[in-house]
């Protein structure tokens, strides 16, 4: 049974309440409760709640053996101001949901409804509300959970929409299609002194003006090839707002981006040596720490052609153009464990870019995304 038209109201509305009400990654416990009270009435098998985080799982069982697969969307939103005036804008200030997460997540409330009435006949379907995705923990918290070990899944798959590609067409490869990235902080420490006699302080002037390019130097490789690093400065302070106080305290944050997780340790070995040696050679100590890891996502060619046959059953055009992304997904942390596979939706040409103030999910796109993700479950367990 698919859809009905009084369905795709109350889930444009779901979408719609969850656009108002944003909560950032970490913080998402009131946008989990909407899930779970939304989707109380489908009868899961199991719930899991505060999952890695807060995370919500829901199990829907099937009565013959059969493999376990999990379909995957995120909770959270971001801490920026949303321009626009639609009538479902954010009503907290400063987050937003500028990445489309509600419309991925009621894409997965979709399915629960279908399952809800038409059980799988085999295996188990779970659908995973997962937390802290654009900070790179909420996945790595979720198959951490010791819980996680009864839903653990041999196919993930998950999709997010796509700017600039036209509305409902996917793009969808085996290999390689999100980078692996985390964040450098580079802490270097001297000492303060009168702005006037700086020579009796340890100033972190020179390291760090000479860092920022030597960093970004480090890169290599073109991004069609596996060998392929990049480093971006995000963001620098040093010593105090004042006139009074030559500084004795920089911090550097960085972003180092591969293809592949294996170059990563290679990338962080460099930077540290190099920060260092800077500090080093101009008196200062160093000290590293990393934030929002993010693993390469990967997908298996198993689970891709999984869903090339449903987007062909379905009658959805797809290609390979515009993949792998720079950009980071910490889906990629679920192929660790399973065979998985995330396509990228388009949300339309002209569409508003992920990230900025004035984007709002298309919600063409539920049932568009509900029909693949529906197919490709049937296909498997029935």
């Amino acid at each position: 049974m698919g859809l009905t038209p009084e369905d795709m109201s109350e889930l444009i509305a779901f979408r719609h309440e969850l656009h108002r009400f944003p909560e950032i990654s970490n913080e998402e416990e009131h946008t989990a409760q909407r899930v779970v009270d939304f989707l109380a009435n489908t009868n899961p098998g199991n719930v899991i709640t505060n999952l890695g985080g807060y995370g919500v799982a829901l199990v829907y069982d099937g009565d013959e053996p059969g493999p376990t697969i999990l379909f995957r969307s995120e909770l959270d939103a971001l801490p920026i101001e949303e321009v626009s005036q639609i009538p479902h804008r954010s009503t907290v200030a400063g987050k937003s949901h500028m990445c489309g997460h509600d419309g991925h997540t009621a894409i997965l409330a979709a399915l629960a409804r279908q399952f809800g009435r038409q059980k799988p006949a085999r295996g188990k379907v779970v659908l995973m509300f997962q937390p802290a995705e654009e900070t790179g923990n909420g996945a790595a918290g979720v198959v951490s959970d010791p819980r996680y070990d009864d839903i653990r899944p041999d196919f993930a798959f998950s999709l997010h929409n796509l700017p600039g590609t036209p509305l409902g067409h996917v793009r969808l490869k085996p290999g390689v299609v999100n980078c692996a990235s985390r964040g450098m902080r580079i802490t270097l420490e001297g000492k303060t002194a009168h702005s006037s006699m700086p020579e009796t302080g340890i100033s972190p002037m020179w390291a760090i003006a000479t860092l920022m390019p030597a960093l970004v130097g480090l890169g290599s490789g073109s991004f069609n090839d596996d060998e392929f690093s990049m480093i971006t400065v995000t963001h620098a302070s040093m010593g105090e707002p004042v006139f009074g106080i030559a500084p004795g305290h920089a911090e550097l944050r960085i972003t180092l981006r591969t293809r592949l997780d294996e170059r990563m340790a290679a990338l962080c070995a460099d930077a540290e040596a190099m920060a260092q040696e800077a500090a080093s050679r101009n008196g200062l100590t160093a000290a590293f720490d990393y934030h929002e890891i993010f693993v390469a996502s990967i997908n298996a060619p198993e689970a891709v052609e999984h869903l090339r046959t449903a987007l062909d059953a379905e009658g959805i055009s797809h290609d390979e153009a515009e993949l792998p992304m720079r950009a980071s997904e910490d889906f990629g942390t679920f192929g660790h464990g399973a065979k998985s596979a995330m396509l990228f939706l388009g949300a339309g040409t002209d569409h508003p870019q992920l990230h900025n103030p004035d984007y709002d999910f298309p919600d063409d796109l539920i049932e568009i995304g509900t029909r693949i993700f529906m197919r490709t479950a049937r296909n498997l367990v029935g």
